[in-house]
């Protein structure tokens, strides 16, 4: 009996394993075989594989793989009428054979339809005695993909009606119980009048028949690569005919249903070899060379295979010239060299050259070959982000009057999305290569990306997001599934599950509207799904996920960003989260170590924007602006040294783009009534109105433990992470501060008593706000939450400009 062999898993790194599957649910006491074995051997660990994930099972050491053709379940039949007595009649059932190389829909448990798949193989693991106990029964199933599995993001085409896809080499280890029902694939076309559909146009209606379970006939003419979404003419019948009368060895190991892909050869010219001169060797260097024989030549040591790059066509040509290049070289005249002298009785200790095979063999993702391969990739860098190809922004800049002041304030607004995306070519050309690298290698992984507000983190990821659909698009990069999660859109944090459901479940949102579901129950879906493995079906295609806010999402408990950075982690999930947040610690002063663990390594964190980015940045709008635009309508709307100068305020305080891009655009609509060119004494004037602003004159007037408080609240906020804080530690923060924050003023600690009218005084302005109702009075006043309810960087602003370095300093306003 041969040793069994230990389980490999490429692309698979920091992974865990697929949650395991009770032994108990491989047998099944309504199914037996209904066939002899046809072929037994020593168990190998592919065909244990699904129990062996379980760490309290072990394989026996004569365990054996029986193969059979043929299974029979028995299947209960519908009662009778009812009008027959109910203790007259007895349960009747008649017996549904299976067979290898039959069609059939498949329940994965996760899927919200059957998935359709052929038998591929069928087998029971037996020990000595356990013939007549029940054993385990396994089932190889081929998949097939319907339209509504696939990725949304792909090459898109027409498909018909009931149409399916052969998968290549997907497949999956399940329990008979899985299987449901028999169905017909067939390469029959349809009849004419079933007319072509878009994918788009016919979810909504494979829903509706999913529901149903009435489809059992379908039509398959494209084998389909489901990593890389390449389709292939496919003859299904002759298929299904030479699997079938493959040998036992291969039908048992279910790779006669595999699909041969021949890479296409790339025919290349035989170039004809440059003749190089020989070097001529002077009298002096000679009398040398002869002299020194230990350094005289030496063979060229092959690396090792595991480094060896696939050979081509160039490198054979390199290594063996032709006959035409010998024939070349004789014919040259060519300077006479002296012969290199041998030792005759010493022979040569060099490594003998390995004769180079034409054998095409693709490397490892994680391979010396292929991290060899990727440095040496020819182009820029930093890749610019690409301009947006729907040019929304250029289509409602047209619907706009000639005019340049209405024209520049459209494109200064904040909500306004350029075409081009600058001074982010650094951060976006990390994001791409992030994101594209775990979609290439088909295995999960996160993206943390920090930096303060305003300095694009949130436009950098939709223009990677856009550049990705592209290439998705035009069979680039693998096909995937996109979905967006707003911290701030949605109404608790774990409505992020249901959103992430819909996405997975492939439920078309603006036909059949949002699934009515619970947040407990789309959590319990999504576990099994992604702990389901490949035994979640062929619609386990990769999956990205834009978690923005994260610090709207982050909980007491933690369960939410807790499994949302644990499913990356899982074997054969295939999802990446890009997780942006504010604050670039926030993992380590917020988050638990269990959830730091799943984060993984990769940050890309966003500096604030200097003087000079942010006048590119409002040049760049500005010059949109203009686009297509009438000579005679084309004016400066303000100044560049009113923008440098707008620029290098906003630069030494925050560095948020937006600030600067509001600053410019009041200062735009203060000088469109006049229509002149603003400048430096205009910016100065939006500046100064934008300083005394409401909030700015409310926080101006408080007094002093009122401000105290609020910067308390502030310094609570950001220490935590979150913006609910309990009342305690602002109590807490409140009385450390007023020892520095209060010198030259009033150092006594304040009491309880007094914290609490300053805090009545607050909430009765509406400046901070209080958690009420019947569960927050049951608890204790300290273990109450406030929250600010004022502009968190107007507050740091004002504060610290009205308190001085000191105030500024215990904010962190100034960084």
């Amino acid at each position: 009996m041969s040793t069994p062999a230990t389980p490999s898993r490429r692309s698979k790194r920091y992974q865990q394993l697929v949650t395991p599957v009770h032994p108990s649910a491989w047998a099944d006491n309504s199914t037996s075989w209904s066939s002899e074995p046809f072929h037994i051997r020593a168990s190998i660990s592919q065909d244990y594989q699904a129990l062996a994930d379980d760490e309290n099972w072990s394989p026996p050491s004569d365990m054996q793989t029986v193969f059979y053709r043929a299974f029979t379940r028995s299947k209960s039949l519908p009662p009778p009428s009812s009008r027959v007595k109910s203790r007259s009649r007895s349960e009747a059932t008649t017996q549904e054979v299976f067979n290898v190389g039959d069609t059939v829909c498949v329940s994965t448990g996760t899927a919200s339809c059957d998935s359709v798949g052929v038998i591929a193989s069928m087998w029971e693991l037996r020990t000595d005695g356990s013939e007549e106990a029940q054993a385990n029964m396994f089932i190889r199933v081929h998949w097939f993909q319907r339209p509504i599995e696939l990725p949304r993001v792909r090459p898109r085409r027409e498909h018909t009606e009931n149409e399916v896809y052969f998968t290549l080499d997907t497949d999956a280890i399940l329990p008979p119980s899985n299987v449901v029902l028999h169905c017909t694939v067939t390469d029959t076309p349809p009849k004419e009048n079933s007319t072509p559909n878009q994918v788009g146009s016919s979810r909504q209606k494979c829903s509706a028949n999913y529901r149903q379970n009435d489809i059992t006939s379908f039509y398959c003419r494209f084998a389909l690569d489901s990593k890389k979404g390449l389709y292939y003419d496919f003859d299904w019948s002759d298929h299904k005919q030479r699997a079938l009368s493959d040998s036992d060895e291969e039908q048992a190991s279910g790779r006669s249903w595999n699909v041969p892909i021949k890479p296409p050869r790339q025919k290349t010219a035989r170039v004809q070899k440059r003749p190089r001169l020989s070097k001529i060797i002077e009298a002096d260097e000679l009398s040398t060379r002869e002299t020194d024989t230990d350094y005289e030549y030496q063979e060229p040591v092959e690396d090792d295979d595991e480094g060896e790059l696939p050979v081509t066509a160039t490198d054979v040509l390199d290594s063996e010239p032709d006959a035409c290049s010998k024939v070349l070289d004789d014919d040259l005249p060519k300077t006479p060299s002296r012969k290199r002298k041998r030792t005759v009785s010493t022979p040569s200790k060099s490594t003998p050259r390995k004769s180079r095979s034409n054998k095409l063999a693709a490397p490892t993702p994680h391979s010396k070959a292929a991290i060899r391969k990727r440095n040496n990739r020819k182009g820029a860098v930093v890749r610019v982000p690409p301009p947006d190809l729907t040019r929304e922004h250029y289509k409602q800049l047209q619907k706009l009057p000639q005019d340049a002041w209405l024209r520049a304030m459209h494109v200064l607004h904040v909500a306004a999305r350029p075409d081009i995306l600058p001074c982010r070519g650094e951060e976006y050309s990390r994001v791409l290569r992030t994101v594209e690298e775990l979609l290439e290698e088909g295995s999960g992984g996160c993206v943390y990306i920090s930096g303060v507000p305003g300095t694009g983190k949130t436009a950098t990821v939709h223009a990677v997001v856009r550049e990705l659909k592209r290439m998705a698009e035009n069979g680039e990069t693998i096909p995937f599934t996109y979905v967006e999660i707003n911290g701030l859109r949605i109404p608790e944090p774990a409505a992020a599950y249901n959103l992430l459901w819909e996405t997975i479940s492939g439920h078309d949102v603006s036909t059949g509207g949002h699934l009515k579901v619970s947040s407990k129950e789309a959590l319990k879906r999504l576990s099994n799904h992604f702990s389901a493995g490949v035994r979640a079906g062929p619609g386990g295609h990769a999956c990205v996920v834009l978690m923005d806010e994260l610090d709207q999402l982050v909980t007491t408990k933690q369960d939410v960003v807790y499994n949302f950075f644990n499913w990356p982690t899982l074997a054969g999930s295939r999802l990446v989260v890009i997780a942006v947040a504010n604050t670039m610690d926030l993992p380590e002063r917020v988050m638990t170590g269990r959830v730091r663990s799943r984060l993984g390594m990769t940050r890309i964190n966003f500096q604030p924007y200097a003087t000079a980015q942010l006048q590119e940045i409002v040049h760049a709008r500005l010059l949109a602006a203009k686009e297509n635009l009438p000579a005679e309508h084309q004016h400066d709307v303000i100044s560049a040294d009113g923008v440098k100068f707008a620029s290098m305020k906003v630069s030494s305080i925050s560095g948020d783009a937006r600030r600067v891009l509001d600053i410019c655009r009041r200062t735009v609509e203060l000088v469109h009534p006049k229509g002149k060119t603003a400048g430096m004494e205009d910016v100065t004037e939006v500046i100064k109105v934008m300083q005394n602003s409401p909030t700015a004159s409310f926080l101006k007037e408080l007094s002093l433990h009122e401000r105290i408080m609020l910067a308390s609240l502030v310094k609570c906020m950001k220490r935590e992470g979150v913006e609910e804080i309990q009342w305690v530690e602002v109590e807490r923060q409140h009385l450390i501060y007023v020892e520095t924050l209060g010198e030259g003023v009033s150092t006594r600690a304040p009491t309880l008593g007094e914290l609490t009218f300053v805090l009545d005084s607050l909430l009765a302005s509406r400046a901070m706000l209080m958690e009420d109702g019947f569960t927050a009075a049951r608890k204790p006043v300290g273990e109450r939450k406030v929250i600010l309810n004022l502009e968190q960087a107007e507050v740091e602003r004002v504060l610290g400009d009205a308190g001085g370095p000191l105030w500024r300093s215990a904010l962190d306003a100034g960084t």
